[in-house]
């Protein structure tokens, strides 16, 4: 198998692109703070410091950079997730996962999880790397599932589909915010403690 050598960019190309992802780091912040319905490009390009008519050479429409910024998102969890070392127990590498998301949460990076009704859906289901990406992190996540199931580390009385969306609610979970508002948690505890809530559950047994 012939390796090829990465494409080296041209400085033009490093500046676009060093300033694409100042733009969907914005958003994310943007994203998390407010949410899509009050997200507005003019907040974006005051944010990153560039005009208006900027900001549109790279994204057309709001809805193309909420699907930009969720789409980075995904590709970072499935970063994390195929950089974990395999010989960790499938429930520790979802503990990972969940680690990860929170920590972004409480860090006000973490883009606000669309619901079926969110108005961002239709723009995130008509963007195909968006869709191509999810896939690959439910299917590994999926796996992992299976996995822990089996070996007992995980209710097997359970479906899948409930773990999955659990794991997946993580990254917008309210009880993060409250904890953190309270100040009785440093936001390590928090994650520990949301951990293991989801995993452990509330009851006396260890």
């Amino acid at each position: 198998m012939i390796e090829t050598a990465p494409v080296k960019l041209s400085f033009k190309q490093q500046q676009l692109q060093f300033r694409e992802n100042a733009i969907l780091d914005a958003v994310n912040r943007l994203l998390a703070q407010k949410g899509f319905d009050l997200m507005t490009m003019d907040e974006v390009a005051a944010d990153v410091g560039i005009a208006k008519a900027s900001l549109y050479k790279h994204f057309q429409s709001k809805e193309q950079l909420a699907a930009a910024s969720m789409t980075r998102l995904l590709e970072s969890a499935l970063t994390l997730a195929h950089g974990l070392p395999e010989h960790h127990a499938p429930l520790d590498k979802l503990k990972a996962v969940v680690r990860w998301a929170v920590t972004e949460h409480l860090g006000g990076t973490m883009p606000l999880l669309p619901s079926t009704r969110s108005s961002t859906q239709q723009a995130l289901l008509a963007y195909q790397p968006y869709i191509d990406r999810l896939s690959s992190l439910t299917e590994q996540l999926g796996e992992w599932i299976e996995q822990a199931q089996a070996d007992r580390s995980l209710s097997a009385s359970l479906p899948g589909e409930v773990i999955l969306y659990t794991i997946y609610a993580r990254s917008c979970d309210p009880v993060a915010d409250f904890l953190q508002m309270g100040g009785a948690f440093s936001n390590q505890d928090i994650v520990d403690l949301v951990i293991h809530t989801t995993f452990e559950g509330m009851t006396g047994q260890t």
